[in-house]
């Protein structure tokens, strides 16, 4: 699960929460153009124009060997879906955009996903994903374990009937994209062998769940990854720093 948790200035965390705060109005307006008859590569074009204009880069594209500055998923899709043109969004979709933005030295992480014009089945797996996004952020404490994240997330997945995904995990962030500790969306191991964590954190807490079996597997394109079953799966994040009076939102938009 990774041992030490880099902890980071309070100038560190001022450049942090301002880049966090542009990373949140551009995932806003991303929110806001994923609609029936768009495609994802208009979703990654407006992206680049947003971060480029807020005057960051996109992180995604420091990522070896990835081009884009989104990843967008449809359905059983995970994550690291490419944002390809011919993607074009429909009615009953499950849609999710994960952005992230490098902004005076450091990175933010952030992912919406929203239904259009989805049945009601579809809307509470989404109203769980957000139920466990926010319950997992207040565990965000100086002087909790990392453990507690995890156990919350799970928690709550089950008790709606989901799964959590075990493969991929939230992460740490800040001069790199992805750092440690690992944040699983499942417990394993025992608590007290799991991170404290420290004032000055951040974290990028990802809730990652599907419909179905947690089994995934990986496309053609040798990015995309989807559910093995072809269940629809879902994806929240937000980057998070833990300060002495609690966690506080970086990215909310």
């Amino acid at each position: 699960m990774g041992t030490s948790i880099q902890v980071k200035t309070e100038k560190e965390l001022a450049i942090m929460a301002e880049g966090g705060e542009k990373l949140g109005r551009v995932k806003l307006a991303l929110k806001k153009a994923v609609k029936i008859g768009v495609s994802a590569g208009e979703i990654e074009s407006l992206a680049v124009s947003l971060i480029g204009q807020a005057g960051g880069e996109p992180s995604f594209k420091k990522v070896r060997g990835y081009s884009w500055a989104t990843c967008v998923n449809v359905n059983e899709g995970v994550v690291h879906g490419i944002p390809k043109a011919n993607i074009i969004f429909k009615k009953g979709d499950l849609v999710s955009v994960d952005v992230g933005m490098f902004y005076k030295g450091f990175h933010t992480d952030t992912s919406i996903s929203l239904g259009l014009g989805v049945d009601s089945r579809t809307e509470r797996f989404l109203e769980v994903g957000k139920k466990a996004l926010n319950a997992a952020i207040r565990e965000a404490r100086v002087g909790n374990r990392i453990f507690d994240i995890s156990e919350t997330i799970e928690g709550i997945v089950r008790k709606g009937g989901y799964t959590p995904v075990e493969d991929l995990v939230g992460h740490g962030v800040g001069r790199e994209l992805h750092e440690d500790p690992q944040i699983p969306c499942f417990t394993r191991g025992k608590r007290e062998e799991s991170p404290v964590i420290p004032e000055g954190a951040v974290l990028a807490i990802e809730i990652m769940y599907t419909m179905g079996k947690k089994d995934l597997k990986i496309g053609t394109d040798g990015w995309t990854i989807t559910t093995a079953d072809g269940k629809i799966s879902a994806l929240f994040e937000e980057t998070v720093a833990v300060s002495a009076h609690g966690p506080l939102i970086l990215t909310e938009g």
